[in-house]
């Protein structure tokens, strides 16, 4: 019996060792938690502060992007998604419910809003244990008339996230130069501009967040009397572009228009100012709607997608012999195919030729034996090289946009020099064109093109950068730029010339052409086939006093016809003519069928008449005001080339118009919108007023339109 006692004992003893032993470890171990910053990684201190620490985050607003007349392509806008508090906690009176009570009228009364089925949205409804939920995709990116029309209908529990989302007014106008932005994920809304002025310059729009922070209870409340800090948003900065608004819209409808008639891979138009390197207007085909980011081709064919030009380089290659000392254009050659010392034959487009002819005549004719004969016995690779690159080919042009591509410009060999002389062989950008005839334009100086005008401080107004005409060098004599002005006037206005399809009334758009072969992907040469090619455009106008540069390309154009690109810039130096006041008798002579009206309210009336004139469309305008202040049609609204556009100006003596012949809900939506109350009698077209034409417009003035049936207006 003792020897159990003492086995008892002895266990008793180690159990209390035990006991002690693990007793000093939870005290070594609550004194270590005590003294130690990090345990298992995590730093103690930062973890208490997240604990008690609240900051809540105000986001900067993006920069706003606008046109050089100011309007607005491209800006920040209010988005909403819609929520619903479902927990039924959140309500403590009942006469003000805080949370959804009735789920089936709920979804009811969303579904035609939001665009949804009613079981959908009672799917979201009906999700147990959730404090609050959300309702897909169709409830996001609510615009501020949809959440107005919630709003209304005041049901408990419905409430809204408010953000911000990217809009583009104008659509698919000017898209590769804008660009758009991307939110970087569903948790952060933060943009990012991925293409144009949007990238390229992400960093100025974007602004920085502000912050406030301060220390909170285990509700989430500030405790009163603890430091806050407090960091103000820097608000984005507003670019100023120098694309013309009425410019761009003039190319986004040449190039509209010209596909009615004509097919083709691709379309570039491009108008600079000659004076300043300012880029008034750029656009291409296909393009896209930054809204929609319906995109078929991510380079922006203005200055990331090179090609060879083609004959348009023989204004350069004939500016290098004469800067070179070397140019005598009556100087005579053999037209028709030059046979290489290779024996490789090298043709003009008309391999017979038009036999022994001039220099001066060779560039009328886009010849390319012209251009052989000039390099082959006065020039050389070196020669012909430094001053391609002196006129920036080869090079990047600086311009403010994201993916310029800098070309190629290498050539050897005897044919390979030949062929770049004529621009093939070599690849060049749009933007590099236009830069390279600046020296036309101004006395021989060559200018650094520019797309941004100006960034403005959109808190203060201030102007933190500012943006003009800037001189690179001088390249080209007066002598050279004045014999060229007469070889590309003879180009388009002499008889039977390679350019007289180019020819408008007064004979001041002056250029050459270019025919590029479009070269095969899949090995050596080039493809043969009639509309493998690239047709382009290089021109000044007016003649007498340069405005504007104009550079246009199509590539495989149906029937390898020149004519999508004559057409398009005919009509756009027509527009321009007309824009700039040149000429009266100049008319812009577009066929359209349809037409979505734009925007005329705030704009000049002047203004206003000629984008009206350009497309070609009838117009009314009513009263003598500057401005328009009200327009019938709404914008938007889609009309024929039949159909009048009313512009109701800031006129304070408006008289009543004559609206016989016009259908009763057209000439009721004018008489309305200039304060008349109308009354209809009958249904079709107007055939009587009860107020005769031009009598003054009185407050609370009312006239009544007899209506007739099968009117046929005059």
């Amino acid at each position: 019996m003792k020897k159990k006692r003492k086995n008892t004992i002895k266990y008793s003893k180690l159990f209390i060792f035990g006991s002690l032993l693990l007793f000093c470890l939870m005290i070594g171990r609550v004194i270590q938690l005590g003294l130690a910053t990090e345990v298992d990684g995590v730093d103690l201190k930062e973890l208490a502060s997240k604990r008690t620490t609240k900051t809540d985050v105000e986001q900067a607003k993006r920069g706003t992007i606008y046109s050089s007349n100011g309007d607005v392509l491209a800006q920040n806008v209010s988005s909403y998604t819609l929520i619903a508090y479902l927990d039924p906690s959140r309500t403590t009176n009942e006469k003000r419910p805080q949370h959804v009570v009735d789920k089936e009228d709920t979804a009811e009364k969303l579904a035609p809003i939001l665009g949804m089925e009613k079981d959908e949205i009672l799917y979201y409804l009906n999700k147990e244990g959730l404090y609050q939920t959300e309702f897909g995709v169709k409830a996001k990116g609510l615009t501020e008339l949809v959440k107005s029309q919630i709003d209304a209908l005041n049901l408990p529990g419905i409430d809204f996230i408010e953000s911000f989302k990217r809009y583009y007014p104008k659509g698919n106008f000017a898209s590769y130069s804008i660009g758009y932005t991307k939110t970087i994920s569903d948790e952060d809304s933060t943009m990012v501009g991925e293409m144009g002025i949007e990238k390229q310059y992400n960093e100025i729009l974007k602004g920085e967040d502000g912050y406030t922070t301060y220390q909170k209870d285990l509700k989430g409340y500030k405790i009163a009397n603890t430091p806050v800090i407090k960091k103000d948003a820097v608000q984005g900065k507003d670019i100023y572009l120098t694309i013309d608004s009425n410019i761009q819209f003039f190319l986004e409808q040449a190039i509209n228009n010209a596909d009615k008639d004509y097919d083709w891979q691709w379309f570039t138009l491009t108008v600079m100012d000659a004076k300043t390197g300012a880029i008034l207007g750029t656009t291409s085909s296909p393009s896209f709607d930054p809204n929609t980011r319906n995109i078929t081709n991510y380079l922006d064919l203005f200055l990331s997608s090179p090609y060879e030009p083609g004959s348009t380089m023989k204004s350069f290659t004939y500016m290098a012999a004469m800067e070179n000392g070397v140019y005598d254009g009556n100087e005579t050659y053999k037209s028709g195919v030059y046979v290489t010392s290779d024996g490789t034959e090298i043709g003009d487009w008309n391999r017979n030729g038009w036999g022994i002819i001039s220099y001066d005549r060779g560039y009328a004719m886009s010849s390319n034996v012209g251009v052989i004969n000039i390099i082959n016995r006065h020039m050389n690779s070196t020669m012909l090289r430094q001053y391609f690159k002196k006129l920036g080919f080869g090079r990047k042009t600086g311009i403010e946009l994201p993916n310029e591509s800098k070309g190629r410009l290498e050539f050897k060999y005897e044919t390979e020099i030949y062929n770049a002389g004529f621009g093939q062989g070599i690849t060049t950008t749009p933007i590099q064109n236009v830069k390279a005839m600046t020296p036309l334009t101004n006395d021989g100086m060559l200018l650094k093109p520019y797309i941004v005008s100006k960034i403005v401080n959109s808190d203060t107004g201030e102007v933190v950068l500012e943006n003009g005409r800037e001189e690179i060098e001088r390249v080209a004599s007066t002598n050279t730029v004045q014999k060229m002005f007469s070889l590309m006037d003879d180009c388009v206005n002499g008889t039977g010339n390679t350019g007289t399809g180019y020819r408008i009334d007064g004979g001041e758009l002056i250029g050459k052409t270019g025919t590029a072969q479009i070269a095969n992907e899949n090995g050596g040469g080039y493809l043969s086939g009639k509309e493998d090619i690239i047709s382009s455009f290089s021109g000044i106008y007016p003649k007498s006093n340069p405005q504007v540069i104009i550079y246009a390309s199509v590539a495989r154009p149906s029937g390898g016809s020149q004519k999508p690109v004559s057409n398009a810039v005919k009509e756009v130096v027509r527009n321009i003519s007309k824009y700039y006041g040149n000429s009266d008798s100049m008319q812009a002579t577009i066929d359209i069928n349809d037409y979505e009206v734009p925007n005329f309210t705030n704009k000049k009336t002047e203004v206003s008449k000629i984008l009206l004139e350009s497309s070609g469309m009838r117009y009314t305008i009513i009263g003598n005001g500057d401005k328009v202040v009200r327009q019938s049609p709404d914008m938007g609204d889609v009309i024929t080339n039949q159909d009048s556009v009313f512009l109701i100006t800031n006129d304070a003596n408006l008289v009543v118009p004559n609206v016989v012949g016009y259908s009763g809900k057209i000439a009721k939506d004018l008489l309305q919108k200039m304060g008349l109350i109308v009354h209809l009698e009958g249904v079709g077209y107007v055939t009587n007023q009860s107020v005769g034409e031009g009598v003054p417009i009185s407050n609370g003035m009312e006239i009544t339109l007899q209506l007739n049936p099968k009117f046929a207006a005059e």
